[in-house]
């Protein structure tokens, strides 16, 4: 089997030195950039599996490098960055990240959270097919699309998706915040709280969902959430 890509953006040429020779030692392929132009642009030509992200970036705002990367490209979103603030945290996590490392990192714990991001992808698909049929939606996971019964397409990003397909997996059955970051990955606590608050807001207002009286995704007040709905699978 072909190793898993990882791409690394960061403008220190240490930070990309050391994380490039820990993944690969931990037998990723790997590709570093230190721009976000170059990166993007050789986006169109590659797919990476994860991608490693600072956010203090010379040529461009990385908050918004996340968003895009997170809407446009089926991988796994990883920032790493000297910004330790809860807010800045909570940030990129709503708009789209996958996890958050800070900076200084030990080498170590970045192999190991790229490697559970991984085995989060694998077992998710391995779970179901990449298409689900459910009251008049179809949910493409392989090109991140709700399309409505009329054909009309939206996109969803990759963290939304995985929240996504955590419901679909499980329709009429109470899902619990415990259950959705033993799912998810990450750590429990306010800022993870309010990641799922806003993906799962968002995901509603994609499906057109009243925010007073929710159809399909309900709210169980301190319990979870359930997912009102039958599920065909292709």
């Amino acid at each position: 089997m072909t190793a898993p890509f990882v791409t690394i953006l960061d403008d220190e040429p240490e930070i990309r030195r050391i994380l490039g020779d820990v993944l690969q030692e931990a037998g990723f392929r790997t590709q570093s950039f230190a721009r976000a132009r170059e990166f993007e642009a050789a986006l169109k030509h590659v797919t990476p599996d994860v991608c490693l992200v600072d956010l203090s970036l010379p040529d461009t705002d990385g908050l918004a490098l996340v968003h895009r990367l997170a809407l446009e490209q089926g991988a796994s979103v990883i920032i790493i960055s000297g910004r330790a603030q809860v807010q800045d945290r909570v940030t990129g996590l709503e708009l789209g990240a996958d996890d958050y490392i800070t900076k200084p990192f030990d080498p170590a714990e970045v192999v190991a959270r790229v490697r559970a991001r991984l085995r989060h992808a694998t077992r998710t698909s391995a779970k179901s097919g990449n298409t689900a049929h459910f009251k008049g939606w179809t949910a493409h996971f392989d090109r991140y699309v709700l399309e409505d019964s009329q054909g009309c397409e939206t996109t969803f990003s990759h963290a939304e998706g995985e929240v996504l397909r955590l419901f679909l997996d499980s329709p009429k059955r109470l899902i619990s915040r415990a259950q959705m970051q033993d799912s998810l990955g990450g750590a429990a606590g306010e800022s993870f709280d309010r990641a799922m608050d806003v993906r799962i807001s968002r995901l509603r207002t994609k499906l057109r969902e009243d925010p007073k009286n929710p159809r399909l995704i309900k709210t169980i007040y301190g319990a979870g959430y359930i997912f009102l709905g039958d599920v065909t699978w292709v």
